[in-house]
């Protein structure tokens, strides 16, 4: 099937790796994860246009400034991600913590904020996001444990906590002895979620350095 501009959907998979947006007001998107689009459309850096008192108020996370660009006129654009699973969510009066390397794009009726976590976005408001997941994603109640690896991101929740195994790196020790060159699976460092909330998971665990 070949799409026209009437014919693309709105806010709406392609497939599992592209998803199309409409742009009627700033969005905001990463770099390189826009692959086509239909209209007028605009895309500058953050804090290069006139638009600055939006971005301002909307994106406070000067660490990842350089990672995302606003888009605005009328119009529609895929994203896509490297073959990466993409999927709207919608937040209402939310808060949303993801892993930063996943957040794909925002409207800016949402704003977005460091997360006191390293290599993590806070996303509050009503708004819709768009993220990738390097496989389907579940959700889970705490109370639970994540494998970090594992974990995209948690929603309206306290900040999570790392909880250190120490019975399984002792006897992972134990197993391996002191053969030179292993190194640790990961599973004794794991994230702990407690009150209530909702914890995104990935079921493909992903390597630290791809997050």
């Amino acid at each position: 099937m070949a799409y026209t501009y009437e014919t693309l959907p709105v806010y709406d998979n392609l497939d599992r790796f592209s998803f199309a947006v409409e742009v009627k007001d700033t969005f905001f998107i990463r770099k390189g994860k826009m692959i086509a689009y239909y209209g007028n459309l605009r895309f500058e850096a953050v804090g290069k246009s006139v638009l600055d008192m939006v971005v301002q108020h909307t994106f406070n996370a000067p660490l990842h400034a350089n990672s995302f660009v606003t888009v605005n006129g009328q119009g529609k654009l895929v994203l896509g991600d490297n073959y990466n699973d993409i999927n709207s969510f919608d937040l209402t009066d939310g808060i949303l913590t993801i892993k930063s390397g996943h957040v794909l794009g925002f409207d800016s009726h949402l704003v977005c904020r460091e997360s006191i976590v390293p290599g993590y976005l806070t996303l509050m408001g009503t708004g819709r996001f768009i993220a990738s997941s390097c496989s389907p994603v579940f959700f889970l109640e705490p109370p639970c444990r994540v494998d970090e690896r594992a974990l995209l991101g948690w929603a309206d929740m306290p900040c999570p906590y790392f909880y250190y195994d120490y019975s399984y790196i002792r006897s992972l020790a134990s197993m391996l002895g002191s053969v030179a060159g292993v190194t640790s699976t990961g599973e004794e460092k794991q994230v702990d979620f407690t009150g209530k909330g909702t914890v995104l998971i990935q079921s493909q665990e992903i390597m630290p350095s791809l997050q």
